[in-house]
This record gives C-alpha cells, sequence and structure tokens, in this order.
C-alpha cells in the first residue's frame, strides 16, 4: 500500500484552518475526505484545495460532528480504509444555544464531536493500522467546571467555553490514546499556528499565520515518520509540550465518563 494510496479524514473542512490541513495532507498524496456541514463552503474549500494542489484527491461528506446521529449514520456508510482522523471541527458562538438534543453547541461540537468521530471510525481506523487520530486543541485552554460543561448554572462566555473545549480535548487525548496500542491507533493533540479566521475572529483575536502554515504541526502529526509510534502527547511548533491538564488522572477519567452519558 502506497502512501499516495492512503485516505485521511478531515472535520471542519471548510475553514481556514481545515483548508490548509486538507491541503497539507493532499501535498502528502493522501486522498483527504472533507467533512463539512455547509454544502456551499465544502465546494468552495474543495475547490480552494484543487487550485493548491495538482491532482489532488478530494471527497466532500456534509456531517454535523453536533449531532451524535448524524456521525455515526456517516461511519455507517464509509468504506474503504481510513489511516488518518483529524479532528478539528471547532466553534465559539457568541451566545449560548444547544443542538436539538438539548445539548450546548460549543461542547457538542468542539468535544462530544471530537469523542463521537474516534468512537464511530474506531473499526475503520483498526482495519487500516497503522493509523492516526490528530486532535487539534489549543494553547488557550482552561477553565474547565466538570460539574457545569454545558453552562447551565455559569454565564456563558465564548471564550470561557472555547478554553474549556479546548483542555477537554487534550484530556480525551490521553484517554482515548489509552484504548489502543500505538502500533494500532495513535492519538495526539496539537495547537496549530494562529490563523486569522472565523473562529479567531469570533474569540475577539486575529491570527497572523497562513493556513498553510497554521496547519503545519497537525499535518506533521498526521504524516511524519518520527511520532509513527508516539501517542497520547500534546504538541505546538513540532514539539511536545508539557501539559498539566494531562496529568489529571482523576478529572481524565470523570469527563470520559461524562462524555460517554451522550
Amino acid at each position: 500500500m502506497t502512501e499516495r494510496q492512503r485516505v485521511a479524514m478531515v472535520t471542519g473542512a471548510n475553514g481556514a484552518m481545515g483548508v490548509g490541513i486538507c491541503q497539507g495532507l493532499a501535498e502528502h498524496g493522501f486522498e483527504v475526505v472533507m467533512v463539512c456541514r455547509n454544502a456551499k463552503k465544502a465546494e468552495a474549500a474543495a475547490r480552494e484545495v484543487e487550485q493548491a494542489v495538482a491532482g489532488a484527491r478530494l471527497r466532500t461528506e456534509l456531517v454535523d460532528v453536533s449531532r451524535k446521529a448524524e456521525v455515526f449514520a456517516f461511519a455507517g456508510r464509509f468504506t474503504g480504509r481510513l489511516d488518518v482522523l483529524v479532528n478539528n471541527a471547532a466553534i465559539a458562538p457568541r451566545r449560548r444555544s444547544e443542538t436539538p438534543e438539548g445539548i450546548e453547541m460549543e461542547f457538542a461540537t468542539n468535544v462530544l464531536g471530537y469523542v463521537w468521530m474516534m468512537q464511530a471510525f474506531a473499526k475503520a481506523l483498526r482495519a487500516s493500522a497503522p493509523a492516526r487520530i490528530v486532535n487539534v486543541a489549543s494553547y488557550w485552554a482552561g477553565d474547565l467546571d466538570l460539574d457545569d460543561l454545558q453552562f447551565k448554572a455559569r454565564d456563558y462566555n465564548n471564550d470561557t467555553a472555547y478554553r474549556q473545549s479546548k483542555q477537554c480535548d487534550r484530556m480525551l487525548t490521553v484517554a482515548f490514546a489509552r484504548r489502543w496500542p500505538a502500533s494500532e491507533i495513535t492519538v495526539n493533540a496539537c495547537h496549530p499556528g494562529d490563523v486569522h479566521s472565523t473562529l479567531s475572529h469570533s474569540l475577539g483575536y486575529g491570527g497572523h499565520e497562513t493556513p498553510q502554515q497554521g496547519a503545519d504541526t497537525p499535518v506533521w502529526l498526521a504524516t511524519d515518520p518520527s511520532v509513527a509510534n508516539v501517542t497520547g502527547k500534546y504538541f505546538a511548533s513540532r514539539r511536545p509540550q508539557s501539559c498539566e491538564f494531562a496529568k489529571d488522572e482523576k478529572a481524565i477519567a470523570r469527563l470520559e465518563a461524562i462524555c460517554a452519558t451522550f
């Protein structure tokens, strides 16, 4: 099986960071499955990648990762190999809202969406082993309240909610990395570069890097031989970082248990 026959899947593929990641993976010869919520945005993102990478092999899938039923229905119809899953979809709405299932939208997308994708595609990834999962997290992380993950008691603030969600992503990376031997599936998290995007605008800060620069570390984690057997770690600028969140075993176990109830 040559590298040009491998398949990578990217959620949130139509955002600035998502496009950068898809482009990087296409340049490495992967067929890229671009998972998006909006058809027009998906088509525009695919065109952007095709213009940047000659001969890029792409397919788009319309899936709302904040909806568990959509994620598992997608996995049920997905066929073929899957070598890399990049969980990248993230939102930071200024006002609190809920999914039709009654889950706070940011938690559903940024946290449960990662969980559900890892669960739903574990079989496909294991069948394609060695495979990799890359969870796009952030250095902007913290404010976790395990008693109020959905901001039912606290006043909702999108910055606080985003920080909490990215802390959760780092912690769940550790939890899921323990589920499979590194020889089957590795699971790592990373802070990508700072890209000017809709997300960064919603959070009130402007990125200074291009999507391609911002995508460098996620793409490196997905492709580089040097991290082939590394799992359960957090990276920034291609370097492993100390992560205090990953050391709180009780909190990780509790978060994992809470996520399993949805």
